[in-house]
């Protein structure tokens, strides 16, 4: 089963990592810094984008661990 991407979000008193579209997190900690690497690296493994929120939920970075497009033309034609 294909998972969404990992956000990375403030809830409560801790940061957690979630799949998109799941309600549970797969991972907690008590600091951001240690969050964003737990999400990072799941994101990584599957090659997912990684959505980190600050603690009013705004996004502040994404980043793209998708493979790139190996052929088509650049500009969209």
């Amino acid at each position: 089963m294909t998972q969404g991407d990992v956000e990375t979000y403030f809830d409560g008193s801790s940061w957690h990592s979630r799949f998109e579209g799941k309600t549970d997190p797969f991972h907690t900690s008590p600091t951001k810094e240690r969050e964003v690497i737990a999400g990072h690296y799941e994101a990584k493994r599957l090659a997912v984008e990684h959505i980190i929120k600050d603690k009013d939920g705004r996004i502040v970075e994404r980043n793209n661990y998708a493979p790139a497009p190996r052929n088509g033309p650049l500009d969209g034609s």
